[in-house]
């Protein structure tokens, strides 16, 4: 009888693929080879009774499932040429790209389009012990869900990838937790157009999904063998969503395949890649796994040295300047010309470096401004899955520069013309010690409406030079000041290039300008402290293989400097509390990642950055880039070192086991 079964089975199997692919000769062949097999197997009487039944099994469920599969295989393969198209700019690709990237990203589509396929095959199991089911309006409301969610997903992640350069995860839903701050970067019409197109594609797929799903299964005469069939079916949905029969399962890094990033981005499918950073264990600790705890520690062990003040250059001729401390939006290399930057676009930067004390080997820590803050403010390393702003529990644990400035005596205060409360800033820099914070709500409404982001830079650096000149700040005072116009929509009342990105960012250079001219006027320039510093790079024809992004001016002007000069030591943001500390007499213990670049104990000068899928590291032998989702590095310039990853590697598991034991 098992035999009759299989060869039954066979024979319709080999049926519907000879209907569904009339004039193959291979398929013609494999449909005679199992009408012999039924022949063999089945008395004659019986044959038509078979055939018929399996047709109808294999009719209403299996062919049932291989349409909506069919479905969401084209869905997800449209979406990635879309991907490629809309996003063109950012890297170069050819025909045979396309189809690499269809083929590589074929077995994580599989995998994403099993999750979706497990309801329905649950739905046509029970109905084969519950024949009078209504398949369809029992599957309905699934069918309206994945309609709207699979687009909403790949639109998505085709429109953010060309602002945030990495494949949409779980860090959209805490962006998107400030609508208000992640329509910013776009216009109106754009919204407009694309909500539209939402809806009219919500509608468009939630019509094709439900027209997929059969009014009714036929019923089967042998409850068992038939959800035995469909036990089987279940087992290969399961090998599908696993990606293979070994000990490895499906993961991101599985469609990585080429050299370019773009490339890898473009073939990883983005329900998947969202889906997988959802269900990460909220266990810190746990997350990065490279070393056991004697091979990390051995590894690690010297990179960040005990603090301390034992000065080998001394920059400053006061111990208790006056600081204001700006935080530049974006103000990568890219565009300052004296370190190999675009030509012309910040004047006022480059003819103030003769002028000051020039930072040349700054790199940022990472790639958004949340991350950036918290590493200037406090010290301390970036992470490439979470931000420690937007973790409350974790943030009153962190160090902060107002903090130590407080205990030695300063008022401290706090500009940004935009709104605060995003991402949890205000939080933040209350925690780390600014008192008095001057935001969006302080400046008149036609100010606050002059950009997207808020008042422009032009009116917040007035407001920082009339705070300083109307000697309303106190005796001693550390002023933090934070632009926000070189940032998308690049929207600015200014007009010198075509190019906005250009023309923003020599407008925010016009501003500083204009402000550090004034403040020379001021008595206070004799005794001020100007940290400018940017928060991170920009994605202007760069990538995050290309370290080029992280590295980053860092100038400080200002009468309390000793004399102009340049410092060409490799050195992070997060080292510029130690470092200012230390220049000052200020205690910075606390700050464990935070190194003093200019004492006798920094003798490993190194830096470490982090985006979204990975992370850099670079020292005097190099630079390494590696990727956390495949696990591999995807650039090491001049030649690929064991020990930059390695290190680069015990930083990351070192930061998350820290991270989790800060309570």
């Amino acid at each position: 009888m098992a035999s009759q079964t299989r060869g039954a089975i066979f024979v319709g199997s080999a049926a519907r693929l000879r209907r569904l692919n009339r004039g193959s000769a291979a398929a013609e062949k494999l449909c005679a080879a199992g009408y012999a097999q039924i022949r063999h197997f089945l008395p004659t009487g019986k044959r038509k009774k078979v055939l018929y039944r399996l047709k109808n099994f294999m009719k209403s469920r299996i062919y049932f499932l291989l349409r909506l599969l069919a479905a969401l295989l084209i869905t997800f393969a449209l979406g990635k040429i879309i991907f490629l198209l809309y996003n063109h700019a950012v890297d170069s690709f050819t025909f045979g790209d396309v189809l690499d990237v269809l083929y590589c990203g074929l077995s994580m589509d599989l995998s994403t389009s099993g999750y979706i396929l497990a309801l329905p095959w649950l739905a046509c199991l029970v109905a084969i012990f519950v024949p009078q089911m209504p398949v369809r309006k029992v599957l309905t409301p699934l069918m309206i869900l994945v309609g709207c969610i699979v687009p909403l997903i790949i639109g998505a992640d085709v429109v953010l990838y060309g602002y945030w350069k990495f494949k949409i995860n779980a860090a959209i839903f805490s962006y998107l937790a400030n609508i208000g701050g992640a329509v910013n970067s776009v216009s109106v019409w754009f919204i407009v157009v694309v909500v539209l197109l939402a809806i009219v594609l919500f509608y468009a797929f939630s019509k094709l999904f439900i027209r997929l799903v059969p009014e009714k299964l036929a019923a089967v005469k042998n409850k068992y063998v038939a959800s035995a069939v469909w036990v089987f079916v279940g087992a290969l949905i399961f090998l599908m969503i696993r990606g293979s029969i070994g000990t490895s399962v499906m993961n991101v890094g599985v469609a990585y395949y080429s050299q370019k990033l773009f490339l890898n981005h473009a073939a990883v499918n983005p329900a998947f890649s969202l889906l997988s950073t959802i269900s990460k264990s909220k266990t810190f600790k746990d997350e990065f796994h490279y070393y056991d705890d004697a091979e990390r520690e051995k590894i690690f062990d010297g990179l960040y040295p005990e603090r301390t003040d034992s000065l080998s250059d001394t920059l400053l001729n006061t111990q208790r300047p006056q600081i204001l401390f700006v935080l530049i939006e974006s103000f990568g290399s890219k565009f300052v010309e004296e370190m190999g930057g675009e030509k012309g676009v910040t004047p006022n930067f480059s003819r103030l470096i003769p002028e000051g004390i020039f930072f040349t080997n700054y790199y940022s820590n990472s790639f958004r401004t949340d991350r950036a803050t918290v590493s200037a403010y406090s010290g301390y390393l970036s992470y490439p899955t979470t931000s420690l702003m937007r973790l409350p529990e974790k943030m009153d644990k962190l160090p902060g520069i107002g903090e130590s400035m407080k205990r030695a005596g300063y008022s401290t205060h706090y500009i940004y013309g935009g709104d605060i409360m995003i991402m949890g800033k205000n939080s933040y820099l209350l925690s780390a010690g600014f008192d008095n914070r001057i935001s969006d709500k302080d400046f008149s409404f036609a100010d606050v409406h002059s950009s997207k982001w808020g008042a422009n830079d032009s009116i917040t650096a007035q407001r920082a030079y009339d705070l300083v000149a109307e000697g309303k700040l106190g005796d001693q005072w550390l002023l933090g000041l934070q632009t926000l116009n070189s940032h998308e929509p690049f929207e600015v009342p200014y007009h010198k290039f075509d190019d906005k990105v250009l023309n923003a960012f020599a407008y925010t250079d016009a501003c500083l300008g204009r402000l550090i001219d004034n403040l020379k006027k001021l008595p206070v320039w004799d005794n001020l402290l100007v940290i400018l510093v940017p928060d991170h790079g920009l994605l202007y024809n760069l990538t995050y293989e290309d370290t080029r992004f992280f590295h980053c001016p860092m100038l400080w002007l200002g009468g309390a400097i000793k004399e102009p000069r340049t410092v060409d030591v490799l050195m992070n943001q997060s080292d510029i509390c130690a470092t200012l500390l230390a220049q000052m007499g200020i205690d910075h213990s606390d700050y464990e990642w935070s190194r003093n670049v200019l004492s006798q104990q920094y003798t490993y000068p190194f830096v470490y950055s982090t985006f979204p899928s990975g992370i850099m590291f670079a020292d005097h032998t190099g630079s390494t880039v590696f990727d956390i989702t495949s696990n591999r590095v995807i650039s090491s310039i001049p030649e690929p070192s064991a020990d930059r990853e390695a290190k680069a590697k015990a930083i990351l598991q070192t930061s998350y086991i820290r991270l989790d034991e800060l309570r």
